[in-house]
C-alpha cells in the first residue's frame, strides 16, 4: 500500500469516534478543483510511509483509537486495500472508507467480508457531467452501481459532493437528486481553493442561500441533504 500522509487523530472526520486516517497515494480522477494534488499527480508524491510503520502505531493506540479512515487519492486502486483493512480489523478498529465509486468491485467485497463499518462516497455530480467534473472520461455504470450497492448494502454511508461554480447549478442538483434517491445521508460542500490538481483553478464560492436552495432542490427526492463546513 502506498500511504503517502497519516492523520494519527481526528475528531470530525467519522464522527463519533477517535480516527485515524490513512491518505493513500493515487487517483484515477483529475477533478480541476480537488485539494490532495500530492495524493493525485505523480511528480508530487512523496516516499511512501511503510504501512508496518502505520500498523505498529495502531497496535499501541489499541483502546485509545476508535477507529481507522482510509482516504485519498483513491483507496480502492491500492491492490492489497482489503488485505491492510483485514489486518486493522483484527485489532479491533472500526474502519471507513472513502471512494469515488469507481471500483464497485472492490466495495462488495469489503462489504461481504465486514471490513467496513462506513463508506463515504463523493459523488461528483450528474450522469452527464461526471467527464467534464472528474477530468477524465468516467465508467458510469459503474458510479452507479456504487450508489446503489452502497445505499442497499453498506453498513452505514454518506454521499457527499463538492459543488463548484459553473458545473452545479438548480438543474445539476435536480440530477443528482434522482441519482442518489432515498439516500440516507448526503452533504454539500463548497470548494476550497487554496492548492488544487490544475494549477490555480479557482471559482467563487457559493453563497449559503444557494446552498440551501440546492438542498432543499435533492431533499424532494427523499434525500436527508445537510451543508457541511
Amino acid at each position: 500500500m502506498k500511504i503517502g500522509a497519516l492523520d494519527k487523530f481526528s475528531l470530525i472526520d467519522y464522527s463519533g469516534y477517535t480516527t485515524t486516517i490513512i491518505f493513500t497515494q493515487g487517483c484515477n480522477f483529475r477533478c480541476p478543483f480537488c485539494h490532495n494534488p500530492e495524493l493525485v499527480l505523480p511528480e508530487q508524491f512523496e516516499e511512501p510511509i511503510p504501512f508496518k510503520n502505520v500498523f505498529e502505531f495502531l497496535k499501541k493506540r489499541k483502546g485509545l483509537l476508535d477507529a481507522v479512515e482510509f482516504t485519498g487519492g483513491e483507496p480502492t486502486l491500492q491492490i492489497d486495500l482489503l488485505d491492510k483493512m483485514r489486518d486493522i480489523k483484527a485489532l479491533g478498529y472500526k474502519i471507513k472508507l472513502d471512494t469515488n465509486g469507481t471500483n464497485p468491485e472492490v466495495v462488495r467485497k469489503a462489504i461481504s467480508e465486514n471490513l467496513v463499518d462506513y463508506i463515504a462516497m463523493d459523488v461528483k455530480g450528474s450522469i452527464e457531467r461526471y467527464d467534464e467534473i472528474a477530468g477524465v472520461p468516467v465508467n458510469k455504470e459503474k458510479i452507479k452501481e456504487s450508489i446503489n450497492l452502497i445505499k442497499n448494502s453498506a453498513p452505514d454511508y454518506e454521499f457527499r459532493t463538492t459543488l463548484i461554480r459553473g458545473f452545479h447549478d438548480e438543474t445539476e442538483m435536480e440530477k443528482i437528486g434522482k441519482l442518489i434517491s432515498n439516500a440516507k445521508r448526503y452533504y454539500i460542500q463548497n470548494a476550497h481553493f487554496d492548492k488544487t490538481v490544475k494549477p490555480n483553478f479557482k471559482r467563487h464560492p457559493l453563497t449559503k442561500e444557494t446552498l440551501i436552495k440546492f438542498c432543499e432542490i435533492v431533499k424532494k427526492f427523499n434525500v436527508n441533504c445537510e451543508i457541511r463546513g
